[in-house]
């Protein structure tokens, strides 16, 4: 018999804290699947192709991420208070071709002031009928989904809209130290929304609503006017990602931010977001951002046909609710 059996017999409690931390590390890896997901990911591709981790790789990697992982962080907001936004990707083109567009796209400036403004009033337009005509988010964002899209077609023709100003590329296009200013851009929206809901009053209020509305407004949180200050703080993010996306590619085009609502969707629920509300983390948005990342880039790598790319991308959803259930169900048997 070693020391330490003779210790746990003779002292029960001693060979208790083994098994406490044991217990405590397991919940913990369950909770931390997604980032797991991502590792292994990011091994495999290394494996399967040797340009994965090139440079010039990455670092497209890294601008491909960033516009839809601030469109993530906006969708991510939403699902935490009980909604969902499935008009992301259309009124992100919107904002795109507008900011692009309106006035000529003659300074950068406005240009950055008429996307916020088209995704904040936007958003304030879904917000306003969630919170005080208690209309289903699903129902309403699909309306404005239509509408905005049927807006950018209109505004735009078919063609794409070029901006007149020589400096509009370069928040989409210039590095810092070899990093993207788009990548620097998205982690700073994440730290501020990781800020806003953790460490705020009315980040507190989001998950309050989230979880139950009505005991929500039974302890006195401001329910409507929270609703209302989300949707308009995603149209914000999406509006901001509209003009990130014109400043990359150099042009507001009509089919800017197609399907971004699903890929929006699925990185905040395979991150470990509830779509109930209530429950979830900006961390997790982030990595659920980088797993679709990874994956599209390695397909690209490997020349997958489109059409294979999308159907990995439902398997993917789908295998992401599943991880999702295991991972809430095993964090449950924990406690």
């Amino acid at each position: 018999m070693t020391v330490t059996e003779k210790t746990a017999r003779s002292d029960p409690a001693a060979g208790a804290v083994p098994r406490a931390w044991a217990g405590r590390g397991g919940v913990w890896l369950r909770s931390q699947y997604p980032l797991l997901i991502l590792v292994a990911l990011v091994v495999v591709a290394a494996m399967l192709s040797d340009a994965f981790l090139s440079t010039r790789n990455l670092e497209n990697l890294v601008l491909q991420m960033s516009v839809i992982g601030i469109v993530a962080l906006a969708q991510f907001i939403v699902v935490v208070s009980g909604g969902i936004d499935i008009s992301v990707g259309s009124v992100l083109g919107l904002a795109c071709v507008l900011s692009a567009g309106l006035f000529g796209g003659s300074s950068v400036f406005v240009s950055v002031l008429v996307a916020l403004g088209v995704g904040a009033l936007l958003g304030a337009v879904n917000g306003f009928l969630v919170a005080f005509r208690d209309l289903e988010p699903f129902i309403v964002t699909l309306g404005m989904l239509a509408l905005a899209r049927g807006l950018v077609y209109a505004y735009t023709e078919g063609v794409p809209v070029r901006p007149a100003d020589p400096a509009f590329m370069v928040a989409g296009t210039a590095t810092v130290l070899g990093v993207p200013v788009l990548g620097i851009l998205w982690i700073a929206v994440a730290v501020g929304m990781a800020f806003l809901l953790r460490r705020t009053v009315f980040g507190r209020r989001v998950y309050a609503v989230g979880s139950t509305r009505e005991a929500a407004h039974a302890s006195g949180v401001p329910v409507r006017g929270t609703l209302l200050a989300v949707y308009v703080i995603a149209g914000l993010l999406v509006g901001l990602g509209g003009f990130l996306l014109a400043s990359r590619v150099g042009a507001g085009t009509p089919t800017a931010g197609t399907l971004f609502e699903l890929d929006a969707i699925a990185a905040v629920v395979i991150g470990g977001a509830r779509l109930a509300g209530g429950q979830g983390r900006v961390f997790g948005a982030v990595v659920g951002t980088a797993i679709f990342g990874v994956i599209t880039n390695l397909l690209v790598l490997l020349n997958v046909s489109t059409f294979l790319q999308d159907a990995f991308r439902g398997a993917l959803i789908l295998l992401a609710v599943a991880l999702a259930t295991i991972g809430r169900t095993g964090t449950r048997r924990g406690h």
